[in-house]
Formats: C-alpha cells, sequence, structure tokens
C-alpha cells in the first residue's frame, strides 16, 4: 500500500473537489442571486432617450416601461422597488456590459434573435413589439382595409432604413414611402398632412395616443412581430430563473396589478385579468 506524502496529497484534493460537488451551500454562492442580494440593490443596464420604455422624465429621473420592469425585480428581490441602479447605456452596450458584469442584467426593449441569445441568456418575454399605423384622429382612412384599397393615393412617412420601404409594403404593397431621418420630421409630416400615415413601433403608437388624446388613432392592425425580454449573462441558472419567476408572477400572478397598472400607464390598454384556475400559459 502506497502511503507517501504524494498519496496523502492526492486524497486530500479529491476530498476537496467531492465536498464542492455536494456542498450546495458553497455553489449556490457562486450564483449571481446571492452576491446581489449581499450588494443590497439591484444594478439595470438600460437606456434614456426611447419614450415609452426608459427615458428621463420632467423630474429629470428616468421612467417608462423597462423602468419598471426592473423595479418589479427590485421588488422581488428586496421588498422595495426602489433598491435598482439604474445604468445608462448605448443600444451597443447592451450585451457588453453583462459579459464585463458591469450590470447584473439589461432591460433596454432588446429583440430576441437567435445569434443574441449565443452571447446572452434572455428572460421570459415581458412584451410583443410590433409595426403599427399613426392616423390623423380626423383621417378619413378607418381601417387597414381603406389604407389598402387607396393604393398609391396614400403616404406613408417611415423612419429612414434600407429595409423601410419594404417594410412598409409588408402592409400596404402600392402606397407611396416617404422616409425621414428622424422621428420627430416623421410625425410631423402626419401633422402638416404630408402624410396620411406613420409607420412605426407600435408601442410607440400607443403612447403618442395616451399622451395626445383626441389626436391620433391607429388601425385594429399591426404586423412584423418581434419578442422584447430581459437578459443575464449566460451560465447561471439560479439568477435566470429567479429574473423569470419575477416576470412570470408579473405577468400572470400576485403582482399582476403592478404590471397592469404600467401597461396601462404607457400603452392606454387594460390587461384582462389572469384567467383563474387551469394557468393560461399552457393552454
Amino acid at each position: 500500500m502506497h502511503s507517501g506524502p504524494s498519496f496523502f496529497k492526492a486524497c486530500a484534493f479529491v476530498l476537496a473537489a467531492t465536498a464542492t460537488l455536494i456542498n450546495p451551500v458553497q455553489a449556490a454562492d457562486a450564483s449571481k442571486l446571492d452576491s446581489v442580494l449581499k450588494r443590497g440593490h439591484l444594478v439595470v443596464g438600460t437606456g434614456s432617450t426611447n419614450a415609452p420604455w426608459h427615458f428621463q422624465g420632467a423630474d429629470g429621473k428616468l421612467q417608462g416601461f423597462d423602468i419598471d420592469i426592473a423595479r418589479m425585480v427590485a421588488k422581488g428581490l428586496f421588498n422595495d422597488p426602489s433598491k435598482v441602479e439604474f445604468v445608462v447605456q448605448s443600444s451597443d452596450a447592451r450585451i457588453p456590459n453583462l459579459l464585463t458584469d458591469k450590470v447584473d442584467m439589461s432591460c433596454q426593449f432588446i429583440t430576441v434573435t437567435a445569434s443574441r441569445a449565443q452571447q446572452v441568456a434572455f428572460t421570459l418575454p415581458y412584451y410583443r413589439e410590433g409595426v403599427g399605423l399613426l392616423l390623423p384622429a380626423n383621417s378619413k382612412y378607418k381601417e387597414i382595409d381603406d389604407l389598402k384599397a387607396a393604393g398609391d393615393g396614400v403616404t406613408v412617412a417611415v423612419l429612414q432604413n434600407v429595409y423601410a420601404e419594404e417594410l412598409v409594403h409588408q402592409a400596404l404593397p402600392k402606397a407611396k414611402v416617404d422616409q425621414y431621418d428622424s422621428v420627430d420630421l416623421m410625425y410631423q409630416a402626419i401633422n402638416s398632412g404630408r402624410a396620411d400615415t406613420a409607420a412605426t413601433d407600435q408601442s410607440s403608437v400607443k403612447y403618442l395616443i395616451v399622451q395626445n388624446p383626441g389626436r391620433y388613432r391607429t388601425p385594429a392592425f399591426a404586423w412584423s412581430p418581434q419578442t422584447y425580454a430581459c437578459a443575464v449573462k449566460r451560465g447561471d441558472q439560479d439568477w435566470l430563473n429567479f429574473v423569470n419567476t419575477v416576470l412570470h408572477e408579473a405577468m400572470t400572478g400576485v403582482e399582476f396589478p403592478t404590471y397592469a397598472a404600467s401597461f396601462k400607464q404607457w400603452f392606454g390598454v387594460d390587461l384582462p385579468t389572469p384567467a383563474i384556475g387551469f394557468p393560461m400559459e399552457f393552454k
């Protein structure tokens, strides 16, 4: 039997490795969930210039739907929605700031794609975006069929983009397309009558209608769906599970009133109360 120094060193190594594997407390200590709880506040990356998602109010404080989502996670962590530090970041920093641990999560209207999911882990989706049409309240066009029937007699304002014309023609194949290099100019085109309607994010359409009662309306039609979710760093299932639990219960459970109130504030929509009984998300 070998009982030299090297044998005892090997045994000690095996015992230490085994203890790490079977000690659930030690394994859990490595989770972002535990480090955030220990720190005492959540750090969230977001933007500051895109209403109704994340923008500065008159008081200089951040507000918007993304901001409310982040506060729901903070409430889940500390029973206090104010315990969140916001790191204002550009859109191209949403993933890098996660990978370098500058933020615990990013909530910044991130569109879920397969290529991005190779870099970060996405949470449950909290909003489904699409393209909608903004019309003046007194427009002679009521619904999408009226706009289609008008053919090239309709002019659509849209934000300048290499895919802008194709995007508009998915809904209105014969419409004329005027591209603008800012959303302000796009909306001015509607207000001045240079354009009959504007094609933009449906969330922006809803927000503008809420902010300008009686000035605008929108057809009951949208297209080009995309999913918005928060993102976390890959490899920490405990942290992802926790954030998903918060979002799930916000949209379907005990925190639904908070989620619904935010949805109403920013999009002007009254959400139906989740059906009692069999969980609706599994139907």
